[in-house]
């Protein structure tokens, strides 16, 4: 961990205040979020995903890069003399290696003020003309300045959108059919409070209903209240799938997906436990290739449908959610089935196969070369 990380209130958040470690810190994230996108490609190639969910997957990715972009323009000048104090990001070292929860609380305020923030800062090339005659005039550094335009750039961020917020509400992608039964992929995603960690979640459904689904004033707005307020890392998805299987008679889930990314290892940044962590400090990796990232993919998946009765004379449909088969563990998990990830460069990936520690001949390897080619192991 860099040596000029603050230890914040809690022992497993710090600050960043050493400029170089917070640039080396999102430059790290800059290349991880850039090798996802290619990890789904081979996904995808592999049957893990259809066509669908990667192009709802890339998008959630690429909102992950760009809250990282706007995160790190707010703190392009952290540790510097600017006039003020800023803080600097806190990351969660011990469970995710991500920044906290809080970071994206205060990103979305910052966000509904932006306009009014833009509208009081001089332009960008204002602010960099000022900074040459600075230099050239006075022959100091021109930081104060500098600091203005990273934050001008920080609002300008927030003002192009398509982030990765604390909350990211429900959209509908329309799959098929166009009479009494639509088929949708209904996704949705949060940044989980608890971990620290984004959090995906993708749902088909059927809808029988009179209106379709996405035009129906009524039901959709619950719909979407209903899945944000089930949106909880702890719940198991057969909660959640049964959740809105029992709460709209004519809504019907067919597979419920969620994808936790992360948490993210790094022998520089964090101090998680465990066998990643061995492999890490063995490896030696050079700066860029010292990183790991996990990545679960749930999926519960109904098997069939049942029958019951609802009021004197009428009857509803409710599914019937297949469970993890294997030594009665899909009870514990509420999910059909559990796969686990991990991507990795050459380096540590070398010494993971080395060593092989227990626990890990089930889990994929997804490795980037140098080159930033992805191969499956």
């Amino acid at each position: 961990m860099p040596q000029n990380a603050r230890s914040a209130t809690a022992n497993d958040h710090v600050g960043l205040t050493d400029l170089y470690a917070s640039r080396r810190y999102f430059a790290k994230f800059e290349r991880i979020t850039g090798y996802l996108n290619r990890v789904a490609a081979v996904m995808q190639a592999d049957s893990k995903f259809d066509k669908d969910e990667v192009e709802v997957l890339t998008a959630y990715v690429q909102g992950i890069a760009y809250t990282f972009r706007a995160l790190s323009m707010k703190y392009l000048l952290v540790g510097r003399d600017t006039g003020r104090f800023f803080g600097s990001l806190a990351m969660d070292v011990r469970e995710s290696g991500f920044p906290v929860f809080n970071e994206l609380m205060v990103m979305a305020n910052d966000a509904h003020q932006a306009g009014r923030h833009l509208q009081n800062m001089p332009d960008a090339d204002t602010l960099k003309r000022q900074m040459v005659e600075q230099i050239i005039g006075e022959r100091t550094i021109p930081t104060k300045l500098q600091f203005a335009l990273s934050q001008r750039l920080y609002y300008e961020e927030l003002m192009r959108g398509h982030l990765f917020w604390a909350q990211n509400d429900p959209s509908l992608v329309w799959l098929s059919g166009m009479g009494d039964r639509r088929r949708y992929m209904l996704h949705w995603a949060v940044y989980d409070s608890q971990v620290n960690l984004p959090t995906i979640y993708l749902m088909e459904l059927e809808d029988s209903g009179r209106t379709p689904l996405a035009k129906d004033e009524r039901r959709w707005p619950e719909v979407q209240a209903h899945l944000m307020g089930q949106a909880l890392g702890g719940l198991k998805l057969l909660t959640i799938a049964r959740g809105i299987d029992e709460a709209f008679d004519d809504i019907h889930p067919k597979r419920l997906r969620r994808l936790h990314v992360g948490p993210m290892y790094s022998h520089a940044y964090t101090s998680q436990s465990g066998p990643i962590r061995d492999v890490l400090a063995e490896a030696h990796a050079p700066e860029g290739q010292d990183w790991a990232l996990a990545w679960t993919d749930e999926v519960l998946e109904s098997e069939r449908v049942r029958e019951e009765r609802a009021g004197w004379f009428g009857t509803v449909e409710r599914e019937v959610f297949a469970l993890d088969p294997f030594s009665g563990r899909g009870v514990d998990t509420g999910a059909t089935r559990t796969e686990r990830s991990i991507i990795l460069p050459e380096r540590p990936y070398q010494v993971l196969a080395e060593k092989a520690p227990a626990g890990f001949a089930a889990v994929t390897k997804y490795v980037v070369s140098p080159g930033g080619r992805v191969l499956r192991y």
